[in-house]
């Protein structure tokens, strides 16, 4: 028996959307797998608070900033 057009169709169908699943899934685990690879050498956060200093000198740059901008 041969296939009709509407078999040949379905049949497209389902190879089409096996292929995207499957290549769906192998971009998954290989993004899971890139983030726990990140995750585990990635350094220690470090906490850097700014000193009175900085923060005095960023305020007075935004200051001027607003008072010279048109």
């Amino acid at each position: 028996m041969q296939p009709t057009l509407l078999d040949q169709g379905i049949m497209l169908m389902l190879v089409g959307m096996g292929t995207v699943f499957v290549f769906l899934s192998v971009l998954v685990a290989g993004m899971s797998l890139l983030a726990l690879v990140v995750h585990r050498f990635s350094p220690a956060p470090v906490d850097a608070g700014a000193s009175d200093e900085e923060v005095a000198a960023i305020t007075a740059a935004i200051t001027q900033h607003r008072r010279t901008r048109p």
